[in-house]
């Protein structure tokens, strides 16, 4: 009958536990008994020994060797089985220096020539050994004889049955063998336990799953496009794939460190660390807008999941402009119709002059709005954005002025980037004008180039940041907005009015996206106070123009850039 190796990882263990428990034992008891025959050999000749000398120092024993015969009834032989029967020893042969015996335990051979060689006793040593004799085999010990002078005059030969030296042997293997079995059924026990143990925490799974196992899932961890992030108890990262080290610019070599050893301080890290409680939680790293969950596992770690949210904040930020955009025309459309039926009652009242002046009055006004703007910002995208910006801050009753020290040649590396700075803090300063109305509310821009260096800086006439809160404008996550739901246009930069909160989703990205394109070019964005109220945002980016006055991209016939 064949006997079947477990599938399951628990059931092997257990039978390679079992195995190695019983094989140990086994061993361990072979190699207890191998020296405990041994032992117990030198014990019974030892014992022997003391018996033998005990004897020899009798000196009634050597006086009575010397003044008496050989025979049964003598004295040498009533008093060695004295001591024979009160020893327990097999037998007590006395001899003389012949080797002749003088007491034996069968009295028959008293007065015969010893069965062993006594020359080794006879000369003065002391011998112990295993042998056999008349009386079978046993453990014996000689001794020389000493009479009173010191001479030698006989030796004195004892030995222990053999049979008593293995019936102690064999008492002691049952005790040893029950201390094995006791030692081998806790073993089991133990390797019972750690079985069902590990079968919980394997599920049940085979080695020969473990490998395709590990292969699917080094498959599906790197494969998909979505961050993950393992961290064990400790909080250390024990598995970065792909697509989380390219978030969050991970090395690969970032296994085994610590969150703060891999990540600069700041929201990410919080957030990853579960600092920051709530789900679907908004951070930024490396300006990419990220969406980040954390799942605690069941041996104490956590797993982080990061998506890439920066292509869909961009697009709801371009809708917001775009609405924006809508209800800027639509307000015109209307304004457009008055001014219509203001022209037509001129020229159904016959002041045709005064018509053509109404109509160049206001072709003049938009055009050299529009004109100011190109003159003074060469760049294209800059330009349109200021144009359409301007449209927009109009619509809701607000001033757009280009300050006059605005210069900014047409030497952008990156326009989309300035866009984004400029878009986030025209957006911001609206917030906040329109939140605290005033009799004349206005929005500065200022755009200049120092060398490659472009400095941008947008002052509102709101209610002014608090320095106390000057840094914290700038973190992912803080807003003065009320949150939005995860779905809504409305999770566009967070304004500074008002008192500050954390808004765990949708708000305050805008000006930590500000901050994170500043510092990538290696400059900075800060917020300081306006003279007669309100906030100066500046930001400084430097690198970001070329060395020369060539333009860094075309526009086609279609207005796409190129």
């Amino acid at each position: 009958m064949r006997i079947r190796w477990p599938r399951r990882v628990s059931g092997q263990v257990l039978a390679a536990q079992l195995s190695i428990t019983a094989g140990v034992m086994v061993l361990a008891t072979a190699l207890f008994l191998a020296p405990l025959s041994s032992e117990i050999d030198n014990q019974a000749m030892h014992q022997a020994l003391a018996i033998a000398q005990t004897t020899a120092a009798d000196p009634d024993i050597a006086r009575d060797l010397a003044a008496t015969e050989p025979t049964p009834k003598g004295p040498v032989q009533r008093a060695a089985e004295r001591i024979r029967r009160a020893t327990g020893a097999l037998y007590i042969v006395v001899m003389d220096s012949r080797g002749v015996r003088w007491s034996h335990t069968t009295t028959a051979r008293i007065g015969e020539h010893v069965s062993t060689d006594p020359r080794e006793a006879l000369s003065g040593r002391e011998v112990l050994q295993i042998d056999v004799g008349t009386l079978g085999r046993s453990a014996r010990a000689k001794v020389p004889l000493h009479a009173r002078d010191g001479r030698i005059i006989g030796a004195v030969s004892v030995g222990i049955g053999y049979g008593s030296v293995r019936d102690q042997l064999l008492a002691a293997v049952p005790r040893l063998l029950l201390y094995a079995g006791a030692a081998l059924g806790v073993g089991v026990l133990a390797a019972i336990a750690v079985s069902r143990r590990l079968r919980r925490r394997t599920h049940g799974v085979a080695f020969a799953d473990i490998s395709a196992l590990l292969d699917e899932r080094e498959a599906m961890l790197h494969g998909i496009r979505e961050g993950v992030v393992a961290f064990d108890r400790q909080g250390r990262i024990r598995l970065v794939n792909d697509e989380a080290g390219r978030l969050l610019g991970i090395l690969p070599n970032a296994t085994g460190h610590t969150l703060e050893e891999s990540l600069p301080p700041g929201r990410t890290t919080d957030v990853l660390a579960g600092r920051v409680d709530g789900a679907d939680l908004l951070t930024v790293s490396g300006g990419r807008v990220l969406v980040a969950n954390r799942m605690p596992t069941k041996d104490g770690g956590a797993v982080a999941t990061l998506r890439d949210r920066t292509e869909l904040e961009l697009l709801g930020r371009e809708l917001d402009s775009t609405r924006g955009l809508l209800d800027a025309l639509r307000a015109q459309d209307h304004e457009h119709a008055n001014r219509l039926h203001t022209l037509l009652g001129l020229l159904e009242l016959g002041l045709h002059e005064r018509a053509a002046q109404f109509v160049a009055e206001l072709t003049n006004a938009r055009r050299a709005s529009a004109e100011q703007i190109s003159e003074r910002v060469h760049d294209p995208l800059l330009s349109a954005l200021l144009v359409g910006k301007s449209a927009i801050v109009a619509e809701r009753g607000v001033a757009l002025r280009i300050s006059p020290s605005t210069l900014l040649p047409a030497r952008v590396v990156d326009p989309r980037d300035l866009v984004t700075v400029l878009g986030n803090l025209i957006d911001n300063a609206l917030e906040a004008v329109a939140a605290h109305p005033s009799p004349t509310p206005s929005i500065e821009v200022e755009l200049r180039a120092e060398g490659t260096t472009a400095v941008l800086r947008v002052s509102d006439t709101g209610p002014g940041v608090p320095p106390g809160m000057r840094e914290q404008i700038f973190t992912e996550g803080w807003s003065t907005k009320p949150p939005a739901l995860p779905s809504s246009p409305e999770a566009a930069p967070g304004a500074h009015e008002g008192s500050a909160t954390v808004s765990p989703r949708g708000r305050g990205i805008g000006l930590a996206l500000v901050r994170r394109l500043a510092e990538r070019y290696g400059g900075m964005a800060r917020v300081t106070a306006r003279a007669g109220g309100g906030a100066v945002f500046t930001v400084v980016l430097p690198e970001a123009l070329t060395g020369n006055d060539t333009p860094t991209h075309e526009f086609t016939a279609a207005g796409e850039s190129r």
